[in-house]
């Protein structure tokens, strides 16, 4: 799953089937990306789950100061999901009491927790990109994010480029939260005791008596 966008490069590049791409005919489908991208990771879960999503990308720009992320193009991610689901998706909450898209400590409570904003944000809050910016500083809006400590439920980081632009996330399946966890001190695989036949089949004598086979 990721925005339209990159549905080619995607498939043309990596072979993997996509839920959208740049064909853009399927209006309904891009929306109900767009509203899986806009809500918060326990009901985005339940519609990358009924769509049987694998990973999730993103394009992040804030480490490098590239304008043209997904962050910068979310507010389409939500119009276009309100046009289809607008009992549950609404653009007005994504913006302050002013008016203003934030991702500092003053935006929204909704944007600061919806998917989208933690996939691009994941450990952001802990990197220092130079001496003169705080740790969680995004290059591209100019400001300290405002949700720096947070983890993630559902899904997992499996990639991010070295410079953060792409980052790529495992969506966990269901079974996997009803297994037990083994703490990591007793995940230690225990061997278990070799036993050698007593005729060796490569040597002309016994193993145990070192006496030649009849």
């Amino acid at each position: 799953m990721s925005w339209w966008d990159y549905g080619y490069q995607i498939a043309g590049m990596a072979n993997r089937t996509t839920l959208v791409d740049n064909n853009t005919w399927n209006n309904s489908h891009i929306a109900l990306v767009g509203k899986a991208m806009s809500s918060n990771e326990t009901a985005a879960y339940q519609i990358m789950t009924a769509l049987d999503v694998d990973y999730v990308l993103v394009i992040f720009g804030g480490v490098i100061g590239y304008s043209g992320d997904d962050i910068n193009k979310f507010l389409w991610m939500v119009r276009i999901a309100e046009g289809e689901h607008p009992k549950d998706i609404k653009e007005s909450d994504y913006f302050t009491d002013r008016g203003e898209f934030r991702v500092d400590s003053q935006g929204s409570s909704t944007l600061l927790n919806c998917l989208m904003y933690k996939l691009s944000y994941y450990r952001f809050g802990e990197l220092k990109l130079d001496f003169r910016t705080p740790p969680g500083f995004d290059r591209t809006r100019n400001a300290v994010i405002g949700n720096k400590d947070f983890k993630l439920t559902y899904l997992e980081e499996a990639y991010t480029t070295e410079h953060w632009l792409v980052r790529i996330y495992r969506v966990k399946k269901p079974d996997e939260f009803n297994r037990p966890r083994i703490p990591i001190p007793q995940r230690k695989v225990k061997r278990k005791n070799v036993y050698l036949t007593k005729k060796d089949p490569y040597s002309d004598h016994d193993v145990s008596t070192g006496t030649p086979h009849a």
